[in-house]
């Protein structure tokens, strides 16, 4: 009888940091999908004398932003925590934007995106690692899912915001909305707890301990010896290339290399390349709801299909339908098959990335497979980085009808890449691997 309120207090807990992280994940969401949406104004108004080739590396400078806030947020977070750093990055990429609607040239507006990709790059690792701290035993993998839906859910809040607020006030203002995520501080400070992993790390036993007692929430296994634990992963790296093992391992990474290109390069053009085809700029807005909405639907149901059919499988036939998909809408067609299209293309696009993930985890030995996960996530956030740029110059050079074409290549190459590289590893089985389930990074 004693442990139902504890259970339900360890409940209302996790609730609360699974709602928290959501909407901060929601923000870097709106934050990361803001420049793409508004995009269109700012070319037909040649904001600060921008260029079609410029408007490419603008893209690229945030999600090259986002690769060093990635790389650095392990780092950070094992020195200041998981907590402020959380405070940090909301703090970062909100002031960020403020520089970007502040911004008088092309060059404070660079520096304004590339700082809000260094915040935005550091969040989701670290909201991932503090819902996995408090989720439901047996829950990781839902709630994580879940709280993934936060970042398509900020790609259609996105779209609104140009609608409703771009028309009349003009591109600046989009980016003072983005500013509003500093309101938040507040809450998050005073109701998001510490990461338990790291208080244990960190030798804060009794911290952690209490914190759990007055929760209900288990404890997470103790972390070993800092120099033991750094020596693991340099052991789990190089474990990546003995023998013939780097052929898999670059498979890996250049399928993620081209699975990133293809998000982040549709992701931040396709309301541009939109109205290339023709479309109104309300239709062309409205289609980024459509595959954010596609996105989400994709999260949830990725995850069952991989345990049916396999990780691998999947994101091959994922990466194929992702890639007709994007050729296709390439062709001007009635509008209501676009939003079919489009909404589609969304479903496997953004699941197709997160299945390499998986199957990178369920080919990878127990000891390396966080390894494994981490470097091929971080190698394909150079895809992340070349994908706005491509679709930047393939307009600048007069060639956007190339656009959708060029990123249905990348779909074909990931696809390729992960099917042989499944193939190479579908007679080698591994000790130890886990349940194919939803891997939730970008």
């Amino acid at each position: 009888m004693s442990s139902s309120p504890s259970l339900s207090r360890g409940s209302r807990l996790a609730v609360l940091v699974v709602v928290l992280c959501w909407f901060a994940v929601l923000f870097d969401g709106l934050d990361m999908f803001i420049y793409g949406s508004v995009l269109p104004h700012m070319l037909e108004e040649h904001a600060l004398g921008l260029t079609s080739g410029q408007a490419g590396d603008l893209g690229s400078y945030a999600t090259f932003g986002m690769l060093i806030g990635a790389l650095a947020a392990g780092t950070v977070s094992d020195r200041i925590g998981r907590r402020k750093l959380m405070l940090s990055c909301v703090t970062l990429f909100s002031l960020a934007s403020g520089l970007c609607a502040l911004a008088p040239n092309v060059m404070v507006f660079g520096l304004g995106r590339t700082l809000a990709g260094v915040g935005l790059g550091g969040l989701l690792p670290t909201a991932i690692t503090l819902v996995s701290d408090y989720a439901p035993r047996g829950r990781g993998a839902l709630t994580i899912g879940m709280l993934m839906t936060a970042h398509h859910a900020g790609g259609i809040l996105s779209a609104y915001v140009a609608l409703w607020v771009v028309e009349p006030l003009g591109w600046r203002a989009a980016f003072w909305v983005c500013v509003v995520p500093l309101l938040f501080l507040p809450v998050l400070f005073r109701f998001m707890p510490e990461s338990l992993s790291f208080l244990l790390a960190k030798g804060r036993a009794d911290e952690a301990a209490d914190l759990s007692r007055r929760y209900g929430v288990e404890l997470p296994a103790a972390a070993g010896a800092g120099r033991q634990a750094v020596a693991d992963r340099w052991n789990a790296l190089r474990a990546l290339f003995d023998g013939r093992e780097w052929i898999q391992t670059l498979l890996y990474w250049l399928a993620s290399f081209g699975g990133l290109l293809l998000v982040y390069g549709v992701a931040t053009w396709l309301p541009t390349l939109m109205r290339g085809e023709g479309y109104e700029l309300g239709s062309a807005l409205t289609f980024v709801v459509v595959f954010n909405l596609g996105g989400i639907v994709g999260m949830l149901v990725a995850g069952r299909a991989a345990d049916r059919f396999g990780a691998p499988r999947i994101s091959a036939v994922w990466f194929a339908l992702t890639a007709a998909g994007v050729f296709l809408l390439s062709v001007h067609m009635p509008l209501a098959l676009t939003f079919v299209v489009v909404f589609l293309t969304g479903v496997f696009l953004n699941s197709a990335q997160v299945m390499i993930y998986a199957t990178v985890s369920i080919r990878s030995s127990p000891e390396n497979r966080a390894t494994a996960v981490g470097w091929t996530s971080g190698m394909g956030r150079f895809g992340a980085v070349f994908g706005p740029w491509l679709g930047g110059q393939l307009l600048a050079n007069g060639n956007g009808d190339w656009g959708f074409t060029a990123f249905a290549i990348a779909g074909v190459f990931s696809m390729v890449l992960i099917g042989i590289s499944s193939l190479r590893g579908a007679n080698r089985p591994v000790e130890g691997a886990p349940r194919q389930e939803l891997t939730a990074t970008h």
